[in-house]
Formats: C-alpha cells, structure tokens, sequence
C-alpha cells in the first residue's frame, strides 16, 4: 500500500511515507513547532517517495489523546490534504500506537500505555497483543498518576516516567515508547481489514479530558501548593 503516517500529540513530530515496501521517514521537534513544520516536511517526503497524494491508499494519523495543539494540528492537516486529493483517512489512537512501539522495541505483549496529559495527570490504556492483534483490555481514561492500576505482571510503557517518577506505578516494570509514525505503519493494516477508512470528514481529534487548560487562578493555587 501507498500510505502517508503522521504523529504530533507529543513533543516528537514524526513522518513516515510508504511506498510498496519502501519507507521515508522524518522526526523532529513536536509541540508548538508542528504546525509549522508538519506539511512542509510530509511534502518533502512525498517528494523523495515520487508520490504524489492521489495516489495515497490512506493517510494514517494519531488522533490522540495527547497535546490538544498537537491533535488540532494533525487534523486539521489529514482532513485538509485528504479532501485536496480525494483520498480517505484512518485515525489511530496514540496509546495503541505507544503500545505498538513498545512491542517493537521491547517485546511487550501485555502493556498500560500511558502518555504525560499535564496538569499533573497521564493517559492511559490497557492492551494485550494476541495471534498478531493489538485487544483493548479496558477503556482509555485520564488519571492522577499516583491513581494508575496496573495489573501484575504488565510494562507500563511511555513517556510519562521522566515527568513523575516514583508517583507512577513504582513497583512496575517501566518502557520508554512514543507514538511513532513508524508504529501508525504497522498498525494500518490490520485497521484497515478490520474497520476500513473513513472520509475526510472523520478526520477528527480524540479527547479524554474535557478540561484541556487551568485558569489563572488555578495555576496559581497550584504553584503555590507546590512550594515547599
């Protein structure tokens, strides 16, 4: 398949274009930078694969949860480049595609999937890979990280050790994973048989957390319970 992958939901920005069995790949700075960066780094790859859009199978994107500029961002462009060329899309849930990489470069089968949500919280997610499937092992939910469940046994894999530390999960095994365009790739296939495409139109962020910001007041009364 011809497939264009983008991931902006964290301060990782990465680009993968597959061509048959042949792959251009971009990472870079995230965050603030994406909206910037995004289109004129996938128009790079495109160019480098000799694809032009149209001739795209889907363009895959992580849909969330994560940074709330990141997802607007990697909508708004899936939505905006697949109605241009008149192909279709396939949103993935970052979490599973931070399981995904962490199967890839760790081996994990059983895995909390957990990405740093701010506001002293993290995503999380529970997933089992079995005959070649990624299952939902439970919903996907937003948390204090002291509140995380994990069952014996399980990885929890991420990036939200670094932000919190001994408050996550301390007695369980703890795996570095980002949702990579490279994880989007792997993923497509078995999305693709189980569920299809979907429209531009469905180009649409996943949320987990209704409140995305801390008034002034809020921050301030958290600054201060953070003072010593």
């Amino acid at each position: 398949m011809n497939l264009l992958a983008f991931d902006t939901s964290t301060d990782t920005l990465c680009i993968a274009v597959q061509r048959a069995d042949a792959l251009w790949q971009h990472r870079g700075p995230g965050g603030a930078q994406s909206s910037a960066q995004l289109l004129p780094a996938i128009r790079r790859l495109m160019d480098e694969a000799g694809l032009e859009f149209k001739a795209l199978d889907a363009i895959v994107f992580g849909r969330g949860p994560g940074s709330f500029t990141g997802l607007r961002t990697a909508c708004a462009i899936a939505q905006g480049l697949a109605f241009g060329a008149d192909v279709r899309v396939l949103p993935v849930d970052t979490l599973l595609a931070v399981a995904e990489t962490a199967r890839a470069e760790h081996g994990c089968c059983d895995v909390v999937a957990v990405l740093d949500a701010r506001m002293n919280e993290v995503y999380h997610a529970p997933y089992s890979y079995r005959d070649g499937v990624w299952q939902a092992a439970g919903d996907a939910g937003v948390c204090a990280p002291e509140a995380l469940q994990v069952p014996a046994g399980w990885s929890v894999v991420g990036n939200a050790l670094a932000a919190y530390g001994e408050r996550l999960a301390p007695e369980a095994l703890h795996l570095a994973a980002l949702p990579t365009s490279a994880a989007l790739l792997r993923l497509a296939p078995a999305l693709l048989a189980a569920h299809g495409s979907l429209p531009a139109a469905a180009a649409l962020p996943l949320y987990i957390r209704d409140k995305v910001a801390q008034t002034t007041a809020e921050r301030a009364a958290a600054r201060l319970a953070a003072t010593p």
